[in-house]
């Protein structure tokens, strides 16, 4: 039997364009000869489609999309995800079509209800094993989550399954392809079955999926992976009668370390723009790092002439910051201007004078700054139709080292899991690729330049000792107790804790960003605005 992998980039909601490329993938795989093709989770709607299942209009599309399948002239099989609704039930459903009526449909019966996965909260969790008897081939059918876990796999190999067939809908983030494996892997050497594990790709409001479809032989081995961040399309043989299966494909793109990241952070930002039908980005660039690399992202995704970048000086900006922006916009090629904002901040002063006499200069007059320069990036945003992209680090977004409606005004921000570390790193790989970074931007010491002489660790510990606090914190749930016995001064701990608990009210009103680690601010790390909690720890 010749069985095919689509793994599209598809797009939440919109059922005619998914369905339009579900009859590509069909056609490509009837011109290949293939007996069954196999998409990913909920392809139909792609995935999260979150509140968007519980409107009733959905499901008239779904079934208009579902018939339209069934009449569209193919000889290939094909196994469909979508969401299904039955009186007031709604599952997490597959359906296997095959000449031109739907045979059988499954419902996912393992839900995920953690982290940025809350199926709990739309579906009803189905009952019943799914074997499909196809072309003397005994097809199981399971659905992401049931392939975590070792019983729908043993129970589709107890029901005469000869290979395992599951869509699924895995989001991204570094280190997940290890997790994949170990888990999909297991299950095919448990049941001494051939698995195919089919994922979506693209970007999704913050959460991203990087396909990676994987086959394992009988034994748990991978055979073939397809290619990280883009669409594939792969066509596998498999022989029942040995228990083997096969292709003739043997290139794939696949990634490590900081190139990983980097393209997980371009499609994010393509898929994010270009899905939501924005002309291009504009963003703030300083000089520092953060921008320079928001920069290098932004035109990686979109090319240089859907971007533009402005530079902002003010009395504390050093030249060097102004020479740095202009050579990292003349080396990317994009439009770029250089506006001063002293004489919008010095309108501002004016106005407040009155209010302000007998009052000490304080943070208040470095955050007019930042809001100077937020007004005139949203200004240039709404002339010219641009996404505004903020430039924020996770270790600032973390502990509010960032200026509500100032640098974190914006639509959306590239590097907002990309611990600050992590954005040296992520510099020094892409001027691997072509020197786009001026080399003292990564070696200076980091600024927000708001005020003389200006250091960012006047106010944060070194982020070398900031962002491992902050993994363990943020991502590991350590406790202070815990975080100190791994080498760190407790005095340093508290305060960090303290500034990221004080600072949700911040977070919560930031542009969403790509998801690359494990627990991302955002949806799967939600936290209460009002709390007594981090008061004990200041």
């Amino acid at each position: 039997m010749r069985i095919a992998i689509a793994q599209n980039n598809y797009i939440v909601g919109d059922i005619q364009y998914n369905l339009e490329l579900i009859k590509k993938s069909l056609t490509q795989a009837e011109n290949e000869q293939v007996d069954v093709l196999v998409l990913s989770e909920l392809a139909l709607c792609s995935y999260p489609p979150e509140d968007l299942l519980l409107r009733t209009d959905l499901y008239l599309l779904i079934e208009k999309a579902l018939q339209d399948l069934c009449l569209f002239n193919s000889s290939v099989a094909l196994i469909v995800g979508h969401p299904e609704r039955e009186d007031t039930q709604i599952y997490n459903s597959a359906s296997f079509i095959a000449n031109g009526k739907i045979v059988t449909t499954y419902r996912k019966q393992l839900l995920p209800n953690y982290s940025v996965f809350d199926e709990k909260r739309y579906f009803t969790p189905g009952t019943q094993d799914c074997v499909i008897p196809y072309k003397g081939v005994n097809l199981g059918l399971v659905i992401c989550e049931d392939l975590w876990f070792p019983e729908p796999t043993a129970s589709c190999k107890a029901a005469g399954a000869d290979i395992v067939l599951s869509p699924n809908a895995s989001p991204y983030y570094f280190g997940k392809g290890h997790r994949r494996e170990e888990e999909v892997g297991a299950r095919a050497k448990e049941n001494n079955i051939p698995v195919l594990y089919v994922n979506q790709i693209g970007g999704q409001d913050e959460l991203l999926f990087d396909g990676a479809s994987i086959a394992y032989d009988a034994n748990g081995e991978a055979i073939f992976t397809a290619n990280e961040f883009e669409e594939d399309f792969v066509v596998f043989e498999f022989d029942n009668d040995a228990n083997k299966i096969t292709t003739d494909r043997h290139d794939s793109v696949q990634l490590h370390d900081e190139a990983e990241i980097w393209q997980a952070l371009v499609l994010g930002t393509r898929d994010y723009i270009l899905k939501n039908g924005m002309k291009g980005a504009l963003l703030g660039l300083s000089g520092g790092i953060d921008s320079a690399v928001t920069l290098a992202v932004a035109v990686d995704a979109l090319g240089a002439e859907n971007v533009n970048a402005v530079m902002m000086p003010f009395k504390y900006t050093a030249s060097m910051s102004i020479e740095d922006a202009t050579a990292e916009a003349e080396a990317l090629g994009i439009e770029f201007d250089i506006i001063s904002i002293e004489p919008m901040y010095e309108a501002f002063i004016g106005q407040l004078s009155e209010k302000f006499a007998g009052t000490e200069p304080n943070v208040t007059e470095q955050n007019i700054q930042a809001r100077t320069r937020g007004a005139l990036l949203m200004a240039l945003s709404n002339k010219f139709g641009r996404i505004v992209l903020t430039t924020g680090n996770k270790s600032e977004v973390a502990v509010g080292y960032c200026t509500l409606y100032g640098d974190m005004c914006g639509g959306f921000n590239p590097i907002k899991d990309v611990p600050k570390t992590m954005v040296y790193k992520l510099a020094k790989y892409r001027n691997t690729i072509s020197q786009v970074i001026p080399e003292r931007v990564i070696t200076r010491a980091p600024s927000a330049e708001l005020a003389p002489d200006q250091k960012d660790e006047d106010n944060l510990p070194p982020y070398e000792v900031l962002d491992p606090i902050l993994e363990a914190y943020v991502e590991g749930d350590k406790s202070i107790a815990e975080i100190v016995a791994l080498g760190f001064d407790e005095a340093v701990v508290r305060r960090v804790i303290w500034l990221v608990d004080v600072n949700e009210h911040k977070r919560r009103q930031s542009a969403p960003g790509v998801r690359i680690s494990s627990r991302a601010f955002g949806r799967d790390r939600r936290y209460p605005i009002t709390s007594g909690y981090g008061r004990q720890f200041k």
